[in-house]
């Protein structure tokens, strides 16, 4: 582990931000950043689809939970932000594996994972982790999409399965001054193949699941939430009205939501 830090100071708790340096099964160092307020347990959480660690809902929710005096991790899965690897469409279980280093690293520092949380495509990730790891009982999925065999089209344009099959790949549509991408076949089929529903009837009736969907999430459609608490056991959902699939107005509505919930987690684990 590489590491380098900085300390900040409020008048409630002290923080130390440091630089972790991790490496998942496939040797690719994922890079993070610790926000360590001296508490052992440690909360993690997953960016979306060409995101990073520093995506401001991310940063925001770990100030907040610094402010509970609660550490914090955020990191860039492979292929993304600063860690290491090529960025590869799809990878749902594979971003799953990159997370489950980041338990396993944490936990054999005797700091354990309580919580993990994941924004758009890491709500799909941090569920397939508890579908097959069952050590972390906090889940919470903000704007994660239950059938992801929808909204593709948006992205890659109509027919875009007969062009990859007879291209072997499609270029992805970016924002102005985005980096281009490549879908190649393997990586479409990878997205096609992972079924929401049936990872989420794995989830163990012992792990809390908190659903956050915007109203108006443009991105993806509120009632995947609603399918989402249709298959999971032990769960809650929160709508925030109005908000889209960044909450770009509603920053300040997430955190009275998801703090409660994860303190109640973390009571709970402690007492385990």
């Amino acid at each position: 582990m590489a590491q380098s830090s900085f300390t900040s100071t409020d008048s409630q708790v002290q923080t130390e931000l440091k630089k972790v340096v991790i490496q998942n099964e496939h040797g690719e160092n994922l890079v993070g950043l610790l926000h360590d307020t001296g508490s052992l347990e440690i909360v993690v959480m997953c960016h979306g689809f060409r995101s990073t660690k520093e995506f401001n809902v991310l940063v925001n929710l770990a100030a907040a939970l610094e402010m509970e005096g609660i550490s914090v991790f955020r990191f860039d899965f492979a292929g993304n932000g600063e860690s290491e690897g090529s960025f590869e469409y799809g990878n749902y279980r594979r971003e799953a594996e990159d997370l489950r280093a980041v338990v396993l690293h944490f936990n054999g520092m005797n700091r354990p994972v309580t919580a993990v949380l994941g924004h758009s495509k890491g709500g799909n990730v941090v569920l397939l982790y508890a579908s097959k790891y069952h050590d972390v009982h906090t889940v919470v999925n903000l704007s994660g999409r239950f059938n992801l065999q929808h909204g593709m089209e948006t992205r890659l344009g109509k027919s875009f399965l007969e062009r990859i099959r007879k291209d072997g790949f499609i270029d992805g549509k970016t924002e102005p001054g985005e980096a281009s991408y490549r879908i190649t076949e393997a990586g479409l089929m990878d997205r096609l193949n992972t079924n929401m529903n049936e990872a989420c009837v794995q989830i163990e009736k012992d792990c809390r699941v908190l659903i956050v969907h915007g109203s108006a999430d443009e991105v993806v459609p509120v009632e995947d939430a609603l399918s989402f608490g249709n298959t999971i056991h032990n769960h809650k959902i929160h709508i925030v009205e109005g908000a889209d699939h960044c909450y770009t107005s509603h920053q300040d509505e997430l955190g009275p939501v998801i703090l409660p919930f994860i303190k109640d987690g973390l009571q709970q684990h402690k007492y385990a």
